[in-house]
């Protein structure tokens, strides 16, 4: 025991957690946790190549004491318990993030994104497991991940919650009150957590880093209140303030609707990070001006996108908002948009801002959630076609052109590489077979291939869900409608 804690303080004092000085501190900080009260200290030393390995260890020590019942969720609460011992309050490391971005943002990000992994909040030992690779398509360059990082509930944890008291505290994972938080049945521990409150049109508003990052320094930013997602005029203002304060950042917004919005709807918030999409860089099929200062570009993507940038940040606003409002109302039988049916609203917008070459960027995504008998799961939502590749929700990571399948993809597409080389079958291909039938009849595959081709077809597979949630197509049919929604827009701002 004593040669992983003092392996693990070291740890702590390398990666700047802590001052050679917290170390007798911050040991007997652990030991309470152990619920150890003697202890020797030694020069030996274990190896390691995650800090989470050093917590297992240490997390092993508390199920054969009795103190840990030894489930994930429960592991993880504790070794969150443990990494805290090195952390600095959240008013200190508040103080540490203000002054240096006072002489540099970037300097304060990498300063928190280092904190936050070095802690392991961002468990980089689970993030590392994911599949992860890139795909040259007609759109530019994808981002596949088949995500490995999320473990499965444990069915033990499942019970007790069936059993447990329910509780509103807090009120969901996204809710300032998880900083430091040990942890419960229905949310997961993060004692070792820290967030950085940030003024966004002059409401409280909070800056951290999502703990299963999906590209670098995915970020959160959330609203202090627990209010539901509402895409508004001030959600324009927010991510330009966010994207000016951070401008090697971009910032995006979920649509807040179901079926075209995020997984987490209940709370306001938007993501953002360091990483540089493809759809940053699609290709501009045609440019306008919608005002004086506010260019409009129509962008060669899956989706359909009208790109805002001007040099005047409130212009750029305006011009957003009227554009919401228009496509609020905004109904099209021709490619099947109608503004509300039943009572429902249906047409919403996904937005990212970014600030690029002097200027304010704003990427509207327009979105509609209707549905259908033949369409039960959304006219713009991936075809049942592709769902043996991709059926959940397009939220914004994906609509910026980063594909987040599931993990079952890890274990298929072994057996779909089997199938297509000597035409081994197997239950897990179910799903796939139609579609695995005909790429082997196209293609030629070969041992030294079928790994790159294979990535290539499940690729194309989610490119094909992602044109089937846009609304304007790029043919003669698509092209009409979109302009039409343009001059109803030019007459609206006139």
């Amino acid at each position: 025991m004593e040669a992983i804690i003092e392996t693990l303080l070291e740890y702590a004092i390398e990666q700047h957690l802590m001052e050679p000085t917290d170390r007798i501190y911050a040991r007997n900080r652990i030991l309470a946790c152990l619920k150890e009260e003697d202890y020797t200290p030694t020069d030996q030393r274990v190896s390691y190549h995650y800090v989470s390995e050093l917590l297992q260890m240490l997390c092993d020590i508390a199920v054969k004491k009795g103190i840990l019942e030894d489930t994930l969720r429960n592991r993880d609460a504790f070794d969150s318990q443990l990494m805290n011992c090195f952390m600095p309050r959240p008013s200190e490391m508040i103080h540490t993030f203000e002054t240096k971005k006072n002489n540099s943002p970037i300097l304060a990000t990498n300063y928190f994104y280092h904190t936050s992994i070095a802690s392991n909040y961002i468990r980089k030992d689970r993030i590392d497991k994911n599949v992860s690779y890139k795909v040259n398509t007609e759109y530019g360059i994808m981002d596949i991940t088949i995500n490995l990082s999320k473990p499965e509930k444990d069915p033990r944890d499942i019970a007790k919650a069936s059993k447990s008291v329910s509780t509103s505290y807090p009120s969901c994972v996204l809710c300032k009150e998880c900083e430091g938080y040990y942890g419960s049945l229905r949310c997961d521990g993060r004692s070792n957590h820290r967030i950085i409150p940030l003024k966004l049109n002059g409401e409280d508003w909070f800056f951290q880093y999502s703990p299963y990052v999906y590209y670098n320094e995915h970020c959160i930013v959330l609203k202090g209140e627990h209010v539901p997602m509402k895409t508004c005029r001030k959600t324009f203002i927010r991510l330009l303030e966010f994207v000016e304060q951070f401008p090697h950042y971009f910032l995006g917004s979920n649509a807040d609707l179901p079926i075209v919005g995020g997984s987490i709807l209940s709370h306001d918030h938007f993501q953002g990070g360091n990483y540089e999409f493809a759809m940053a860089n699609a290709k501009v099929v045609q440019s306008f001006q919608l005002t004086e200062d506010v260019r409009a570009d129509r962008l060669f993507w899956p989706l359909s996108v009208l790109r805002l940038s001007s040099v005047q940040k409130e212009t750029l606003i305006d011009v957003a908002d009227t554009i919401l409002q228009v496509w609020r109302q905004y109904d099209d039988p021709a490619v099947e948009v109608y503004a509300k049916t039943d009572g429902q609203m249906h047409n919403t917008i996904t937005s990212i801002a970014r600030y690029r070459n002097n200027r304010y960027e704003l990427d509207l995504v327009f979105r509609n959630n209707r549905t259908s008998k033949e369409h039960p799961m959304g006219i713009f939502h991936p075809d049942e076609k592709v769902h043996h590749i991709k059926k959940e929700n397009i939220g914004l990571i994906e609509v910026m052109g980063l594909a987040v399948l599931p993990a079952r993809l890890k274990t298929e597409m072994q057996a779909m590489k089997d199938y297509l080389l000597d035409g081994t079958c197997s239950d897990l291909l179910d799903s796939h077979l139609e579609w695995l039938q005909n790429l082997q009849q196209s293609m030629t595959w070969t041992k030294e291939n079928v790994e790159e081709q294979l990535q290539e077809e499940v690729a194309r597979v989610f490119v094909e869900g992602l044109r089937h949630c846009g609304i304007y197509s790029f043919d003669e049919k698509g092209d009409i409608a979109f302009q039409k929604l343009i001059d109803t827009i030019e007459g609206t701002l006139t």
